[in-house]
């Protein structure tokens, strides 16, 4: 990525670098620097500016404010009121302006608006609406006299052609969340790059740094864009290497060495964990966390396991598993949270889970302890069919104890139902590390399907 930066850089009179956010989570990088590494690579790379993602609020606003404090460019989210939170109030803009070639340039940055349910913001950070909060960041540009704008959006394609149609004045989008693919090439896209939705152009280059999205943007005098033409650059081996970085990752790299090649079990075949599968149908990785989850708790009167597709992240090769493979399944350090409610409760956490299954939402449930059926030809909220716990119809009424991650259990991806649970205890083992012990447990690992999730 720093040669393309760096190329690209030649081939134009003004450029700026900017980011869609979730620079957070993932790899080993994260769990072990937080976002020391971010931040120092970001720099380094010379970024203009950057919209909070809702990985950004994975560990609190302590850890944001202090990625923020590292980086020597503004951070922006518009849609969110700060001022009771202490670690952002004053120093997290809605928007900022910089300058390129005596031409004043407006950015504005853009979070989901349900961030509280996807990361862990805290009760003081206020999500709203992206339109009215965009609109409003355009109209104070526009009396500084700022007429080119660019929003920098991590809520998604489909909220960023809403924000395009229902908004005057807005002339770039920079796209993320998600990992849209716009491009006039490649089969895979969802869209031209950009897409215009009238005058604004919105473009989107799909995720985890595969791809530097390059626009070239002409504005006349009145800030109008008259033509605004790119694509994104695929990020292969026809791109060198930058030996100073290669470098100084490898530097990086030698704390997690000890971490990360511990072996701690083994697997006969591999487990399948990729985010097509886990979000949309029972998968084994899903199976085994679950299972993992279940057999950590059961002696404590628990009988379901419930754990969100989203928070799967990898697939794990047959062979020796090391601890570093499973950090990459599981990288945002949960805990096991243990609580009780009603078989309604346990439907409507199901239905939930199934909600956006059209979008591929990491919302998606993987169970053990119980099997259902769901029909996505039904509206979402009545999709949910035939549950079962140990064998038995589930009883509404009836109270059940439930095994999730804390993620999950505070109303994470839309579980908000589980936030008024009873005989809450969300402070158990890491995830990672019940399901590192449960594999090893089990000698040799068989992956396996047992229909418990069924699609009509």
């Amino acid at each position: 990525m720093q040669t393309a930066i760096d190329a690209a850089r030649t081939r134009t009179n003004n450029s700026i670098l900017v980011d869609g956010g979730d620079q957070f989570q993932g790899t080993l990088f994260y769990t072990y620097y937080k976002g020391a590494l971010a931040a120092e690579m970001m720099n380094q790379m010379g970024y203009d500016a950057m919209t909070v993602g809702n990985h950004e609020f994975d560990d609190g606003p302590e850890v944001l404010r202090g990625f923020m404090d590292a980086v020597n460019f503004p951070i922006l989210m518009s849609n969110a009121d700060v001022s009771g939170e202490e670690m952002l109030a004053g120093k997290l803009a809605k928007s900022t302006v910089i300058e390129r070639g005596g031409e004043k340039l407006g950015l504005i940055g853009l979070t989901p608006h349900d961030t509280d349910e996807l990361a862990s913001p805290g009760p003081n950070v206020v999500f709203t609406d992206p339109v009215s909060a965009v609109q409003g960041e355009v109209d104070k540009l526009a009396e500084m006299g700022v007429n080119k704008i660019i929003v920098l959006s991590h809520s998604g394609y489909g909220v960023d052609l809403r924000v395009a149609a229902e908004t005057t004045g807005i002339d770039v989008i920079v796209g993320g969340h998600t990992n849209t693919l716009l491009s006039n090439s490649n089969e895979r896209a969802e869209g031209p790059y950009p897409t215009m939705v009238g005058s604004t152009a919105i473009v989107s280059a799909y995720a985890y740094g595969k791809f530097l999205g390059e626009l070239n943007v002409t504005f006349n005098d009145a800030g109008e864009v008259t033509e605004a033409v790119g694509e994104p650059i695929i990020m292969d081996a026809a791109v060198a290497q930058h030996e100073s970085t290669v470098a100084r990752i490898a530097e990086a790299a030698v704390p997690l060495e000890e971490v990360r090649n511990r072996v701690v079990a083994e697997t006969a075949e591999a487990i399948d964990g990729e985010r097509g599968s886990c979000r949309a149908a029972e998968c084994a990785m899903g199976n085994l966390i679950a299972d993992a989850m279940l057999a950590r708790v059961k002696d404590q009167g628990i009988q379901i396991a419930i754990q969100n597709g989203g928070g799967i992240r990898a697939s794990i090769d047959a062979g020796e598993v090391t601890m570093g493979e499973v950090l990459t399944v599981l990288p945002f350090q949960n805990t096991l949270s243990t609580f009780h409610v009603t078989g309604a409760v346990v439907v409507e956490a199901l239905e939930n889970g199934v909600s956006q299954y059209e979008d591929g939402a990491g919302r998606f449930p993987q169970v053990a302890g119980m099997t259902f059926t769901f029909d996505v030809a039904q509206e979402p909220g009545s999709r949910i069919s035939d549950v079962m716990v140990g064998g038995a119809p589930i009883d509404p009424a009836a109270s059940y104890g439930v095994v999730s991650n804390n993620y999950v259990r505070n109303g994470g991806d839309g579980y908000k139902m589980f936030r008024d649970a009873t005989h809450v205890y969300d402070f158990g083992p890491d995830l990672a590390d019940v399901t590192a012990e449960y594999m090893a447990a089990m000698g040799p690992v068989k992956p396996m399907l047992d229909g418990r999730i069924t699609a009509k």
